[in-house]
């Protein structure tokens, strides 16, 4: 029995960018001419190979780079598949000549590299004013400052997101349906529309500032004295959380943010705070009087991303007097300005009846959520503020809102929202997405859209962060809870705040889910 090992021919084909710059500066020198495409190429179809085909017929050489994984910026579970099996497919077509990895977010340095004589792209990208990532243009002038041309194919178009989406998506059977029939709803760019406006906004973010600190650790067995378990210290790992990963989160899709925020006055960890925020806020970072900053710090198995333990350094009693008034007076002076104001009330004491008073009298458009967490548990409820415009609270926090374990989640959010007086609500269900309700819309239900969950920590505070945005627009509260969802899938496939959800990934992936 004859037994076929490796990659062979296909394989050959596969070179790094600075083997393929050397051979194809070497075929130029012989009057070759080059074609350069490139793509993430996720999952290689007919549209592909007739794309490849025809960006040949201009040249003699075809070279094609793929994008790396670290950079295929569809969402979370994309790619399908690793750039290593990307690039042996598209090694494997007699069309194409040779195939590279890229190393950089975008095609613009391999061009620079590569100086070919025509970059190709397909006629989707012909109208650049679509691309909204300006790629299109930066590299036309890439290909342009070498001497080569830009050029498009013209054939039909495929989706390899959609063929994902259909064939070899993570995603529940449940989303794939009800995504099958938000599609004939909304398209992409009705949902664009409302980021796009959000870009105009003045935002006001206000709650408590907390440093998330995971600490890693490994078992290494139960104490010889006590009934406990020893863990081996490994590492720290700190991530601007709270109300400060609110406002970074914010400063990605809005246009003006402020941020409105009680540090404390011993062990501030200010500088770190100021390293952490996006630039584009305009932080006020008030000093609480004989507090620490709140942290709090989760012991974590390392193996297992279990969390063993967690500490809470913080003090939650009430303000002093002095931090209550200077708290009023900065409110009173932000508040006339913002278009909309987040308000995330961790429980933790920065929100006197006072603040609460003014938040709920003066914001122009309030967006609440009350956490309820170890440190607050029963105590931090939606009722302590008696006006808001939109709300989102998780499912426990509303049962504990409505004093019901087990009844019907409906009828709690009717409970609450007539209670409130709050005409639009939105209540996160983990894996069973959300429920969304407005007294003019009644309630929808939108089925989550994560694949791997990795941590959900701050999954509820990105929910609001950007939901909020679509709210005060007036967006029907399906929407709200599509792109809410569709945030929240970002945020859990990331470890604790580590990282801010950004723009263009995620219309990549509302782009990728609606196509």
């Amino acid at each position: 029995m004859i037994v076929a090992q490796g990659p062979g021919k296909a394989g050959a084909k596969v070179r790094t960018l600075e083997e393929l710059a050397t051979t194809l500066r070497s075929l130029k020198s012989q009057g070759k001419r080059i074609i350069h495409c490139h793509g993430v190429f996720d999952l290689l179809h007919i549209g592909h190979i007739r794309h490849f085909e025809q960006a040949k017929s201009l040249g003699d050489v075809l070279v094609v780079t793929i994008t790396p994984d670290q950079f295929v910026n569809k969402g979370p579970g994309r790619p399908a598949f690793v750039e290593r099996l990307r690039a042996e497919a598209v090694a494997a077509l007699d069309c194409v000549d040779y195939v590279a990895v890229n190393k950089w977010p975008t095609s613009v340095e391999t061009i620079r590299l590569l100086r070919p004589d025509f970059y190709v792209k397909g006629r989707e990208y012909e109208d650049s004013s679509r691309d909204v990532t300006g790629g299109i243009e930066l590299e036309r002038s890439a290909v342009i400052s070498v001497g080569g041309d830009l050029a498009f194919t013209d054939d039909v178009t495929f989706s390899s997101s959609h063929l994902i989406n259909d064939n070899l998506s993570l995603l529940s059977e449940e989303a794939r349906q009800y995504l099958a029939s938000f599609r004939g709803r909304y398209s992409s760019r009705d949902i664009l529309r409302y980021l796009d406006k959000a870009l105009t906004l003045n935002t006001l973010v206000v709650g408590e500032a907390i440093i998330d600190e995971y600490q890693y650790c490994e078992a290494i067995g139960k104490s010889a004295k006590d009934p406990m378990l020893a863990v081996r210290h490994l590492s720290i790992e700190q991530f601007a959380g709270g109300i400060l990963a609110v406002g970074n989160h914010v400063a990605n899709f809005a246009g003006q943010v402020g941020l409105l925020t009680f540090l404390g006055s011993i062990d501030t960890q200010e500088d770190f705070v100021k390293e952490k925020l996006n630039r584009k806020i305009n932080a006020t970072l008030l000093h609480r009087s004989a507090s620490p900053t709140i942290v709090k710090r989760r012991i974590i198995d390392s193996y297992s991303f279990a969390k063993m333990l967690e500490v809470y350094v913080l003090n939650d009693g009430s303000l002093e007097p002095r931090d209550n008034e200077v708290l009023c007076q900065s409110l009173e002076a932000k508040l006339p300005g913002a278009d909309l104001v987040e308000v995330v009330d961790f429980g933790h004491g920065m929100f006197s009846s006072q603040a609460i008073a003014m938040l709920c009298e003066r914001a122009r458009f309030l967006a609440v959520n009350t956490q309820s967490n170890a440190g607050n548990l029963g105590y931090n409820t939606i009722s302590k503020y008696p006006r808001a415009d939109f709300v989102s609270l998780a499912e426990n926090e509303i049962r504990l809102e409505a004093r019901d374990r087990r009844g019907d989640i409906k009828e709690l959010t009717l409970q609450v929202s007539k209670r409130l007086n709050c005409p639009r609500i939105v209540v996160t269900r983990g894996r069973q997405g959300c429920v969304c309700y407005s007294k003019d819309e009644g309630f929808s239900e939108i089925p989550a859209f994560a694949g791997h969950v990795v941590d959900r920590v701050g999954a509820g505070d990105a929910f609001l962060s950007i939901a909020s945005l679509f709210a005060v627009q007036g967006a029907p509260m399906e929407v709200v809870g599509f792109i809410g969802n569709v945030v929240g899938a970002f945020a859990v496939a990331t470890v604790g705040n580590r990282s801010a959800v950004e723009r263009i990934p995620l219309i990549r992936y509302v782009e990728t889910l609606l196509k």
